[in-house]
């Protein structure tokens, strides 16, 4: 059975629903272990809850990169085969994506490339994007610019508000990030340039 090591920094609800599908039978795979950053993060009790590990590692006045190997140590001691960002507040550095090539995913809500970073929907918004939606990409080096793995995309409506815009997202990435974790562990994909391109047989 895959191992997912799980990164967040608040309330985890990406984390609670990929849980939801491996208690299921939906997603083939286990919890290893749930990581935060900050000790008050509620996706850090919804994993106590549920009977995972949970570990907390405050990132508070660490630098970076011992931060990031902090994490790369306690990811491998619980040997995770796939890392899963879920609502994690850092930018993780170079040596820690070394550590875990095409390993680690991402979900932004947005359609990648447009709107990267913070506040993706205050950007569709100001920007008067018609549809937007969210992504699911491998963690490079680059913010937000890994090759893309699965995409939902949902309108923006005229009385649309962060909040209501954000809402109506996070449905897509409950259901989304499930399905592209299944088929990174699957290992029935390539990538060609930057394009994923799933495929019919194991490589």
């Amino acid at each position: 059975m895959k191992r997912l090591g799980i990164l967040l920094s608040g309330r985890g609800s990406n984390f609670q629903a990929i849980a939801d599908n491996v208690t299921r039978g939906r997603l083939a795979a286990e919890i290893a272990v749930v990581i935060s950053n900050r000790p008050e993060a509620a996706g850090i009790e919804a994993a106590r809850s549920r009977g995972l590990p949970a570990v907390i590692l405050p990132s508070r006045g660490v630098a970076r990169e011992d931060y990031d190997r902090r994490v790369a140590t306690e990811l491998e001691s619980h040997h995770v085969d796939l890392v899963c960002l879920a609502g994690f507040m850092r930018l993780l550095t170079a040596e820690f994506c070394r550590a875990f090539p095409m390993r680690a995913l991402n979900i932004h809500p947005s359609l990648l490339p447009a709107f990267p970073g913070l506040h993706a929907q205050r950007q569709a918004l100001e920007h008067g994007a018609k549809v937007s939606g969210c992504t699911v990409h491998f963690v490079d080096e680059q913010l937000d610019a890994g090759p893309i793995v699965a995409q939902a995309a949902v309108p923006v409506l005229d009385d649309d508000t962060e909040e209501t815009l954000a809402a109506r997202i996070l449905v897509e990435e409950h259901r989304i990030y499930s399905e592209a974790i299944a088929l990174v562990l699957s290992e029935r994909w390539r990538i060609a340039g930057r394009r994923l391109i799933a495929v019919s047989g194991l490589l």
